[in-house]
């Protein structure tokens, strides 16, 4: 095949979502798990944003004129985001994948970028072994839960909009439990109006950029998390991600109603700290 790689635009948003709808709804169904997006309007509608944003570094796959796959780094912190990778699913099997992973590996090298990050659908084999040849390191299992927003409160913990104001306690926060922070992902959702904090004793314990499939959280403790997933309007997308090993916060998240949709795997590539405190991961990292 003569494959050309190249940067991609806006007008690469239909056919790499329509591509994206039509490859995570196949293996998903192959592993009799729910698809990732409930339409290809919805994955060309998340695909046009990411495009867009400045932020994000694009890698499409051209075959004989037709767009086969893509790839992106987040790159706006300090550690870069990897994915959605998708190939269609006729070019599979023939290294398409493995080479998109190597582009935004090069870019983020170029970049001098200290770590990479990604999270991968845990039934999915070929995705675990491409990256693990491609040295990342699983670093935690992690559950995707979905259902009816919980409207509770817990006592003694607000929960309100967060404001440009709030970012260097966020930032402070994110840096206790990861030894980073994830300045412009925090300022972005602050602008976009889905970012929460929390509050207790006087002090903001807690944020949440949303709480859904791209969104993450951090706390000082699971209380933190209880009172900003208690507080959310919706889980967006197909649900938000918590590490399977915080078996106190997902037990309390599964006695609430909450149910779980599929297990994922966060991995990473370079700079790691093993988290020193509450966290939701987004499905970037």
């Amino acid at each position: 095949m003569d494959i050309i790689f190249r940067p991609g635009t806006t007008a690469d948003a239909s056919a790499c979502g329509i591509i994206c709808y039509e490859a995570f709804k196949a293996i998903a169904e192959q592993h009799n798990f729910p698809p990732d997006f409930p339409s290809p309007e919805v994955a060309v509608g998340l695909y046009m944003m990411i495009f867009s944003r400045p932020d994000v570094y694009s890698a499409v796959a051209e075959v004989d004129g037709r767009v086969v796959g893509s790839n992106f780094l987040w790159e706006g912190d300090t550690i870069g985001g990897v994915g959605p990778i998708t190939v269609a699913p006729a070019a599979q099997n023939g290294s398409i994948g493995r080479r998109l992973m190597e582009r935004v590996l090069e870019r983020a090298h170029s970049r001098r970028q200290v770590g990479v990050r990604l999270v991968q659908a845990a039934y999915h084999n070929r995705s675990l072994s491409v990256y693990t040849k491609l040295d990342f390191q699983a670093r935690e299992p992690l559950t995707v839960l979905q259902g009816p927003p919980l409207r509770l409160a817990l006592p003694g913990y607000r929960v309100r909009k967060a404001t440009a104001e709030d970012l260097a306690a966020c930032d402070a926060l994110c840096t206790n439990v990861h030894g980073h922070d994830r300045h412009g992902e925090v300022a972005q959702a602050i602008a976009d109006g889905t970012a929460t904090v929390v509050e207790h004793d006087g002090a903001i314990t807690g944020y949440a950029t949303n709480l859904g499939y791209f969104a993450h959280a951090v706390g000082r403790t699971n209380d933190d998390l209880k009172a900003l997933i208690g507080a959310a309007p919706a889980f967006t997308g197909p649900g938000f991600l918590l590490p399977t090993r915080n078996a106190e916060l997902l037990r309390w998240c599964l006695a609430q109603g909450l149910r779980v949709v599929q297990p994922m795997t966060l991995m990473s590539r370079g700079l790691y700290q093993k988290p020193a405190g509450a966290f939701l991961p987004s499905v970037l990292y």
